[in-house]
């Protein structure tokens, strides 16, 4: 039996790159614990602070829907976590099959609803919303949100453009803001996205969209319409469907803006499939209410503009794809200009859609006052990012 600082491992129930998880017994009282333990031999500082930060934000959170963190302890190189053990089982593990009826759904809903309003209460983005983050006992139908490993406390990011292998999250649940390709700052809302596309695979076991090219996920994720939740599985009310579409929207301004509306919207369905075994329509988001000031993430003014590059870009584009001899010889650059502080940066950042649909790269770098002795700082910086 392996032993990792006084706790007795009994088997591994989860291996990703960046951790292991483990079922264990610590050894001075018997008391079951799960323990989370950095994959890495020798960690980073950074792996290392992001444990710390994990423990600290779990610290903070007092609700019974999240797993609570018993300490932080040291192992060698390396620090491990040790986290309760409910014996709850993830929601992936526990309803792959779709076996999970509607009134069964709601009620795991409405309570993952409740958890993560209480969660965004204590001004915490978890920004990793999946089934397999999500756990239930089933002794008593409990829920708990799990892995706060890339959670925030901040009330907004600024995502950047990267590598799609290396965004924060789990790929087939991030929300278009959290691609970076949105030109959009990354709030709460986020993870009523993930939750929709959690909804959506529970109620189909599949999900909204599918690619094995990563760029190409994220342009369907970005650009695409999902399918219906109804249109997939036909035992599902068209209710129930256009609830989980409220989730999905691309905007987070025309998602629910408040756990509370989400609640009260499947509050609704669960007492009317209970009362009348079906679900009549009714108006989404009566009660929904945003607890925060959002101001509306869009580029006013600027149309024209927009328009200009859009099509410039597009036309490169095509030329690109027709080889002409003349546009082997030729390439084009467009300026921008204006005074500092005017949104240069913001309106160029608009080509991020059609930059990842037609599977390119986007570079940026700024000459800055306190690097003025390295020539070509800028220049130099844009390709370090490449």
């Amino acid at each position: 039996m392996i032993e990792i600082g006084g706790f007795k491992i009994e088997e591994q129930i989860y291996e990703s790159v960046n951790s292991r998880i483990f079922r264990a017994k610590r050894i001075s009282d018997e008391i079951p614990v799960i323990i989370k333990k950095i994959s890495q031999e020798y960690p980073s500082p950074d792996e290392i602070k992001q444990f710390k930060q994990e423990y600290e934000i779990l610290s903070k959170l007092t609700t019974d829907g999240v797993v609570k963190a018993y300490a932080l302890e040291r192992d060698g190189n390396s620090v491990v976590l040790v986290l309760e053990d409910r014996g709850a089982e993830s929601l992936r593990k526990m309803y792959s099959d779709n076996n999970l009826s509607l009134q069964e759904f709601l009620e795991i809903a409405i309570q993952c609803a409740r958890i993560l309003g209480q969660i965004h209460a204590a001004k915490i983005i978890h920004k990793d919303i999946n089934p397999a983050n999500i756990t239930i006992n089933l002794l008593d139908k409990k829920i708990q949100i799990i892995d706060f490993g890339i959670a925030t406390s901040l009330n907004k990011e600024n995502p950047v453009i990267q590598n799609p292998t290396s965004l924060e999250g789990t790929l087939p649940y991030i929300s278009p803001e959290q691609t970076g390709r949105m030109n959009r700052s990354l709030d709460y809302r986020t993870d009523y996205y993930s939750l929709g596309v959690s909804f959506f695979e529970l109620l189909t076991n599949e999900m909204p969209f599918f690619s094995e090219d990563p760029l190409e996920f994220i342009h369907s994720i970005i650009t695409q319409e999902p399918r219906s939740v109804s249109s997939v599985n036909k035992r599902i009310p068209e209710q129930v469907a256009a609830i989980v579409n409220k989730l999905l929207a691309k905007n987070a301004e025309d998602r629910y803006q408040s756990s509370i509306g989400l609640i009260k919207d499947l509050e609704e369905c669960l007492l009317q499939i209970n009362t009348k075994s079906k679900i009549d329509s009714f108006p989404l988001g009566r009660y929904d209410v945003s607890q925060e000031f959002n101001i509306p993430q869009k580029l006013y003014g600027r149309a024209k503009e927009v328009e200009w590059l859009l099509s410039h870009f597009e036309e490169y584009i095509e030329n690109f794809r027709r080889k002409t001899l003349v546009f082997s010889r030729q390439i084009p650059i467009m300026l921008v200009s204006g005074y500092s502080g005017i949104g240069k940066s913001v309106l160029v950042q608009e080509l991020f859609k059609s930059i990842t649909k037609q599977r390119g790269y986007y570079i940026a770098g700024k000459f800055d006052q306190l690097q003025k002795n390295i020539p070509y700082f800028a220049i130099l910086k844009a390709f370090q990012e490449l």
